[in-house]
């Protein structure tokens, strides 16, 4: 962090400095153009005929804006000279602060397999039939020798499609969707219907008394049938016919108009489709790519301690990071069990295990305890228990 932030002092001090400069320049330009437009004035003023050489008057005008322009031109080249070097100060700054050595942190290993190279490769092509760059599709699968049938790329292709249509504001790919899955997003307790109606309904709104009978027969036919879970929503709506002639902009409905919402129907729209489709909302190359940028610098820092210490056959040794890496909770899945006493992992070998009193810790904490001991004491509470008591638990 404090490396970023040294490069973003530098950088900080090349932007004012360039505004500085623009704002200079454009000022010098400004006068140079005004001080050739007199002088350009004066001349064709002057009444006498072309084959007479000009006067001694004019020659000193001419001269004094040529001065002027050499001048300037002169003091912006120097300008741009000390601007140049302020722009390569980044460069170091980047140098000094960030180490382009990152080669000490591959594992050859990881994708040696073919299995893993083609998990690898399935992981990012999903990735890019989430964005709908079908054609890099195309181009992936054929260069990593992969199979990939039509089938698997339409439900994306569907998916992108209603979701430029509901960016430019059009709902009825939308609602159709909705319409053949409907039963499905019912049982995920999906609100997404329900906000694709009330769109549909402001829109109407939004056209004024001329499209009343329209706006109640809508409401009669598509929101009547959600109000069983959406009936305070609905009351809203409902509320919001007593200023359809004055307008929404300055009633207590004008919330209703807000832009958020249609940034919002995207949002819902690939959450429950992606629920459908039995996938993560964020595409988890994303995800992946987002914690590694979280955690490369502590493990940077670790990688090259260990290096200077010779220890550095400590970060193959276990199957586990050689630290703790404290990630935000949007990047936590599962449930892991760490051991409060080893500060370990809990794994297929150290399972976590139920004390008698209740409290949790891995049996090789609990091995190391009991010693071959008949008793153990939990290290939480005074209750001294049989080990062999303690039960595996199941995450």
């Amino acid at each position: 962090m404090n490396s970023i932030l040294n490069v973003e002092k530098d950088t900080d001090k090349v932007i004012s400095k360039f505004s500085s400069l623009l704002e200079h320049c454009d000022s010098c330009l400004t006068d140079l153009i005004s001080e050739i437009e007199t002088l350009q004035f004066d001349l064709s003023q002057s009444n006498a005929p072309n084959d007479v050489l000009p006067t001694t008057n004019s020659f000193s005008m001419l001269n004094h804006v040529i001065k002027k322009v050499q001048d300037v031109s002169s003091q912006l080249a120097k300008e741009h000279r000390d601007f140049h070097s302020t722009v390569s100060r980044v460069g170091k700054a980047i140098d000094k602060n960030f180490n382009s050595d990152y080669g000490a942190m591959e594992n050859r290993l990881l994708w040696s397999d073919d299995e893993s190279k083609t998990i690898l490769n399935r992981v990012i092509i999903e990735h890019f039939m989430r964005k709908g760059m079908l054609d890099i599709v195309d181009s992936l699968v054929t260069d990593a020798g992969l199979e990939m049938l039509e089938e698997e790329k339409k439900p994306f292709t569907e998916l992108n499609q209603i979701l430029i249509s509901l960016r430019k504001r059009d709902l009825k790919p939308a609602l159709d969707w909705v319409e053949i899955n409907r039963e499905k997003l019912i049982q995920q307790n999906s609100s997404l219907e329900f906000k694709l109606h009330r769109l549909q309904f402001i829109e109407y709104l939004c056209k004024g008394v001329e499209k009343q009978s329209e706006l109640i027969a809508f409401a009669r036919t598509k929101l009547q049938p959600l109000v069983d879970r959406h009936a305070k929503e609905i009351q809203a709506l409902m509320g919001s016919l007593l200023y359809l002639k004055t307008g929404l902009e300055n009633s207590p409905y004008a919330y209703l108009l807000d832009i958020l919402n249609w940034s919002e129907i995207c949002d819902v729209f690939i959450r429950d489709s992606c629920c459908l489709m039995g996938m993560s909302v964020d595409s988890p190359l994303n995800i992946a790519f987002e914690a590694g940028t979280v955690a490369f610098p502590a493990l940077l820092n670790i990688r090259q301690m260990m290096s200077q210490r010779r220890v550095a056959s400590v970060w193959t040794a276990k199957d586990e990071l050689p630290i703790v890496i404290d990630l935000d909770k949007k990047f936590q899945f599962h449930s892991i069990f760490a051991c409060p006493i080893l500060r370990q992992q809990a794994s297929d070998v150290n399972p976590p295990m139920r004390l008698d009193c209740g409290h949790v810790i891995s049996r090789d904490a609990l091995t190391k305890m009991s010693n071959g001991s008949t008793k153990v004491k939990c290290p939480y509470c005074p209750v001294e228990q049989n080990p062999q008591i303690a039960k595996q638990i199941f995450f």
